[in-house]
């Protein structure tokens, strides 16, 4: 891995989990608790692909199996996130671009469901049965939930910071270079919940192109009736 996504990675799972620990995990909500850790690793999954996104998700279960108040055995929340990792980036797209939403979202739909189905199946090998104390339905329906409701807040800009700390052609703003195809990153950021993309730039582009013709037309106006007035006094 390169040092930039490194580095950009140990933040952003380290700002999580802090989040996670000090605030998600205090809401006492009905069921699962909102899951910003499981949305970080998945987010740079779909950017950085299987490998790294197996080893963030390593990482960042093992540090939540270790960060207090964490009372089951270390290694559980690892494994999990290494596999979600895994399999979150196998449903990047070969040329690294989503044309639509629904991608990502139905990605933090399965991995919502994946890592509570799998939680729970170590669990239940080392005999943890908290899940079967609250119900596993009742636990599958409100992580997916949770997790589905924090996603259009959390993983398009963590998408949008991996692309610009690769460097990443597409995570530039077209202004001084060829335009480039659009991803859902960015199509997100401008609509908000990710649903709507598609001619938000254009239109921004003809607003304008429009405002610089009527500019230009206003300066030739103003210079022809100066020339004008000149001819007259002469």
């Amino acid at each position: 891995m390169r040092f930039n996504r490194i580095l950009l990675s140990a933040t952003l799972v380290v700002v999580a989990l802090v989040i996670q620990v000090t605030v998600l995990g205090r809401l006492q909500l009905p069921g699962a608790v909102p899951d910003l850790l499981l949305l970080t690793v998945v987010a740079l999954a779909l950017v950085y692909g299987p490998v790294s996104g197996s080893l963030i998700g390593f990482a960042a279960g093992l540090l939540a199996d270790l960060a207090p108040p964490a009372d089951h055995a270390a290694g559980r929340f690892a494994l999990v996130l290494c596999v979600i990792g895994y399999v979150a980036g196998l449903v990047r797209p070969d040329n690294g671009r989503f044309r639509s939403a629904w991608g990502p979202m139905l990605t933090v739909v399965a991995a919502a469901i994946g890592s509570t189905l799998l939680s729970a199946g170590v669990g239940a090998l080392v005999g943890d049965t908290a899940a079967r104390h609250v119900g596993l339905t009742g636990l599958l329906f409100t992580a997916t939930l949770y997790d589905l409701l924090l996603a259009p807040f959390t993983v398009p800009w963590i998408m949008a910071l991996a692309r610009r700390a690769e460097n990443d052609p597409m995570a530039v703003e077209a202004g001084g270079g060829p335009p480039q195809s659009k991803d859902v990153s960015s199509g997100w950021l401008a609509g908000g919940t990710g649903l709507r993309i598609g001619s938000q730039r254009g239109g921004l582009r003809l607003m304008t192109s429009r405002s610089r013709a009527n500019r230009a037309g206003r300066i030739k106006g103003v210079k022809a009736v100066k020339g004008v007035k000149s001819v007259k006094k002469l």
